[in-house]
């Protein structure tokens, strides 16, 4: 594949110095096409945005004052980082709006399998499910320039939301067994249908499908020890063979969101 470089990382690159590049360091913006990175920023993007719109909804019907009136705070928070990676889209010469409107139906179907049933199960929703496409948005980044991969880990770092989730729902399970139960089988729907909508994308979206096979690459120089950008670059006859065929990526990507997933139960004390 003909390596490109997106123009934008070059200062950051010269700045960072030599030794200096790792996963999501600039070595991988000679491999990522631009598109490709613009893609993933739309993705992001529009999960911050249905964030936004879910949790302004959770605020008119949540149970207590003080649920209410964080969700909407955090809501407004949303914005502001769904604008932060709209502004990034704009910075590398694309059109933020159209990279947002392409996701615009991403969760349609998993929102339609979904449908909670209780505040408790929306709380879990939000936690469990969502955190499925944020994992995947993260091990994707790995693949792109070091200014957008800053910006999406920092955008999808934010914790606020998920600590209240788990503040609630571990005092609302606490003695209460049925409900446990309960929502450890929610836990287990939610997170198939997010697998679900991960598969999609890889298979319906050739750009995501790259980045994500390049990011595989990274993280497997980096884990045995090699620079980032020698690594990629090692890789490129291999990830240009390969293509888009979302049946060439890694196994272990749908392992790794498994074991986030996990996590993220035996946080609540519920079974996976």
């Amino acid at each position: 594949m003909t390596t490109t470089r997106l123009e934008t990382t070059a200062p950051a690159a010269a700045a960072a110095g030599p030794g200096a590049a790792g996963p999501g360091a600039a070595g991988q913006a000679d491999l990522a096409q631009p598109a490709d990175v613009v893609e993933l920023l739309g993705l992001v993007a529009q999960l911050e945005h249905t964030a936004f719109v879910r949790l302004a909804s959770d605020s008119a019907i949540a149970p207590s004052v003080e649920q209410r009136l964080a969700l909407s705070r955090f809501a407004a928070a949303a914005v502001e980082r769904r604008d932060r990676v709209l502004a990034r889209i704009a910075e590398l010469g694309a059109d933020p709006e159209a990279a947002l409107g392409r996701f615009d139906a991403v969760l349609d179907d998993f929102d339609a399998r979904t449908q909670p049933a209780t505040w408790w199960e929306r709380l879990l929703k939000a936690y469990v499910g969502y955190g499925v496409a944020d994992d995947f948005c993260r091990l994707a980044a790995d693949a792109l320039d070091e200014r957008s991969r800053e910006i999406v880990l920092e955008v999808l770092d934010d914790a606020s939301h998920a600590d209240l989730a788990v503040t609630e729902l571990d005092a609302a399970g606490a003695d209460d067994g049925v409900l446990t139960s309960r929502l450890a089988l929610w836990g287990r729907r939610l997170v198939g249908e997010a697998l679900g909508v991960v598969q999609s994308l890889l298979t319906q979206r050739p750009g995501i499908a790259r980045l994500v096979a390049r990011s595989g690459e990274v993280r497997a120089g980096a884990d045995a020890g090699q620079d980032g950008a020698d690594v990629v670059l090692a890789a490129q006859p291999a990830v240009a063979s390969r293509g888009s065929d979302p049946a060439n990526v890694p196994a272990k990507v749908f392992g790794e969101l498994t074991a986030q997933h996990t996590r993220r139960m035996s946080r609540l004390g519920l079974t996976a």
